[in-house]
């Protein structure tokens, strides 16, 4: 096997450091994502670029460039939901990145605008598949106290990536030639070689392999991500658990075109449809939180746009480490609502500054427009800490085990649909409205507060099964006064119960109780599902 050395799985890495491992090929593919994103608004600003490519002054085909990378995200996603549990976590990252590869050579060597666009939108393919798969192979190999963490810090290595393209394209913004563009959409490749020299061996996802009924595998990989022995009666519980979930999704499971169709019924189990509307709604909240909205929203002379992107990228990235210990103190209820709650003060703010800066006759224009700018830089601090990682962390969990790659697919989609509509509408908002426009993103803010403290339960410091059987056993879409379901810390009875089938497990031949499982069934599983407690679901 590929990474085997002197007979040992993964060149010897278990434990932490096979964890440590399978994070460093997801934020590098989440930095690979940050910085392909940034690097090209850099781009389409460098004269030999629009030279080259003919459309000096034509801000329509720029921005029809611009956009149509997002266009390929979308799609990339939509293609992850199909392939995603087919292929797996691991082909499909390897896949993306193939994808992403072609794109960039076609872009780096890129001498006409038809040839650009191609480029663009096959980067954007190989992007929406890898975004669509990294935070749910993360999710499921890590343990639940490090799972939230490790994916913010993936979204901290996105915004370090973005940061990094601000800096590449101003450094270069220097100097002459075609090397000032095609340079910085080269320097992506230092990120795709270091994926594909980490993805091939690391572990795929145990609960994907559980899913496809491999269940020797999940075993092992499950004892390897906590160096424990497969025999360990932790590593046994924690397999009865997945196989659980799989089985009862099986069973329950609600196809496609019923979910389209809004079928309900014995066909239902884990509350499918609004687990997704939940994920998609989070990825929803980043975007109409109006964060392209205050990209676009600046106008400086060339080198001095940089410049500010650059300093203000820097920024946003500090203030986005202050996510990585709260996501799990907070909670992701608090965090998304703590972040609405500023961003939603900074764009009033915002909105009071510019309208007196387009007031005729007011004498303090200038000193109003640079105050906005200091409100503008606070807006990042609040995104970074709460609205950049959670809504990328929630549809990987807040998913049921079947639906996780293609919950995680469709929030993505969401995001890159979106960001399309909003870079669209914002020019012409601004030049309609003016100032006014800014009071609109505003209220999406507000409004987003108690749209997650009534109708978003909490997934911090569960682990994965703990919310499929939360949704197995609760069907009142109104969370706020559920405690198991607002609480930032484990609730009690997912504690007992897991420590019941630790002890169950303790005291059997693990090894030949899991191999009789596979072949039998659980009896324990098969009364559990009888239990009057597991509902149907409601959709």
């Amino acid at each position: 096997m590929f990474g085997s050395k002197n007979g040992q799985r993964y060149f010897g890495f278990r434990g932490g450091w096979l964890t440590f491992w399978v994070t460093v090929a997801c934020a590098t593919d989440m930095t690979l994502f940050g910085y392909d994103q940034g690097v090209f608004g850099g781009v389409i600003v460098t004269d030999d670029f629009l030279e080259t490519l003919n459309i000096v002054g034509d801000t329509s085909m720029i921005s029809t460039v611009t956009a149509l990378y997002t266009i390929g995200c979308f799609f990339g996603a939509v293609a992850a939901f199909v392939i995603g549990d087919i292929l797996g976590r691991k082909k499909s990252i390897f896949i993306g990145t193939t994808i992403m590869s072609v794109g960039a050579i076609l872009q780096i060597t890129a001498y006409s605008v038809p040839h650009m666009i191609v480029g663009r939108i096959v980067a954007g393919i190989g992007n929406g598949i890898n975004t669509s798969t990294a935070p749910p192979w993360q999710a499921e190999t890590s343990a639940a106290a490090w799972r939230g963490k490790l994916i913010v810090i993936e979204l901290i290595m996105n915004i370090a990536g973005f940061s990094l393209s601000n800096w590449v394209t101003f450094g270069f913004s220097f100097v002459p030639g075609p090397i000032a563009w095609r340079l910085p959409l080269a320097f992506q490749f230092i990120f795709i070689v270091i994926l594909y020299a980490t993805v091939p061996w690391l572990p795929e996802s145990p609960r994907w392999l559980v899913m496809k009924g491999r269940f020797k595998e999940a075993e092992q990989i499950l004892a390897d991500l906590e160096a424990k022995d497969i025999d360990d009666p932790m590593i046994q519980a924690q397999l009865s658990e997945i196989k659980f979930a799989a089985n009862y999704e099986r069973e329950h499971a609600v196809r496609i075109r019923d979910l389209v169709r809004g079928r309900k019924g014995d066909q239902a189990g884990t509350c499918t449809v609004r687990r997704l509307l939940l994920g998609m709604g989070s990825q929803f909240m980043q975007q109409f939180s109006g964060i392209n909205v205050l990209i676009q929203s600046v106008g400086f002379t060339n080198r001095m746009a940089r410049l500010i992107a650059a300093v203000n990228s820097v920024s946003y990235l500090l203030f986005s480490t202050i996510g990585i210990p709260q996501v799990e103190r907070w909670g992701r209820r608090k965090m998304l609502m703590y972040a609405a709650a500023g961003q939603c003060f900074c764009y009033v703010i915002i909105t009071a500054l510019l309208r007196y800066n387009k007031l005729p006759g007011y004498a303090h224009q200038t000193e109003v427009a640079k105050a906005s700018v200091a409100f503008f830089f606070l807006y990042y601090v609040f995104f970074g800490i709460g609205m950049q990682g959670v809504p990328w962390l929630y549809p990987s969990e807040i998913n049921s085990l079947s639906m996780k790659n293609k919950g995680a697919a469709l929030g993505t989609a969401t995001n890159w649909l979106c960001n399309f509509i909003i870079v669209e509408i914002t020019p012409i908002g601004i030049d309609s409205l003016g100032w006014k426009f800014y009071i609109i993103w505003a209220v999406f803010n507000g409004a987003f507060v108690p749209l997650v403290y009534f109708f978003y339960p909490e997934t911090s410091d569960r682990t994965l099964e703990d919310i499929d059987r939360y949704f197995m056993e609760n069907q009142n879409i109104f969370v706020n006064k559920d405690k198991a379901a607002t609480s930032a810390k484990r609730p009690l009875e997912y504690i007992e119960r897991e420590e019941t089938e630790i002890r169950r497990h303790s005291s059997v031949n693990v090894r030949a109780a899991s191999m009789a499982t596979e072949k039998y069934g659980d009896p324990a599983i098969d009364d559990e599902a009888k239990d009057g407690g597991l509902h149907k679901e409601v959709v």
